[in-house]
């Protein structure tokens, strides 16, 4: 299910919860579900509950889970995941979008990659959008990295 890298620089409750949300964006933990228990958790892992529980708090925050008391924590429906985890999520692609621009990659090759996961991401199993945009946008429009050719217009006044 997880595995942990004690040679990673991130603390291990971030490990956990960057586990638990992957399994639960890829659908390995359909919504809905109930997550493991803390104390199953920790010890499939040999590691301190409370360390599991702080990952269970972060993925409530993002909207990630929720928690029921008394019957334990379940993967949230995807509506339920916040504007702000949207918000850091495009910030951080912002960025890359630059490095990649400042690193000599063009914006069609930028969009080319991005077309590529396109794919995976237009319809989920039960043909719901995915990811996050209405009908008919494309992956390049509305903010962020979408504005690809001023990228490369600003990359090349760098120059």
């Amino acid at each position: 299910m997880l595995s942990l890298n004690y040679r990673d620089s991130r603390p291990i409750y971030e490990q956990v919860r960057d586990g638990l949300r992957r399994l639960i964006i890829t659908g390995a933990i359909p919504p809905g579900d109930k997550l493991p228990s803390v104390r199953t958790l920790a010890g499939q892992l040999a590691i301190n509950p409370n360390t599991i529980q702080r990952s269970y708090e972060s993925l409530e925050q993002e909207g990630y889970a929720y928690s029921v008391p008394g019957k334990g924590s379940f993967a949230a429906l995807p509506q339920d995941v916040t504007d702000k985890r949207r918000e850091e999520l495009l910030a951080k692609l912002d960025a890359i979008v630059q490095e990649l621009v400042y690193l000599g990659m063009t914006p069609a090759e930028i969009e080319a990659q991005i077309s590529g996961q396109r794919g995976s991401l237009d319809r989920s199993e039960d043909g719901r959008r995915s990811a996050g945009r209405p009908a008919g946008q494309s992956e390049t429009e509305g903010k962020g990295p979408s504005d690809l050719a001023a990228l490369q217009r600003d990359k090349e006044e760098t120059q």
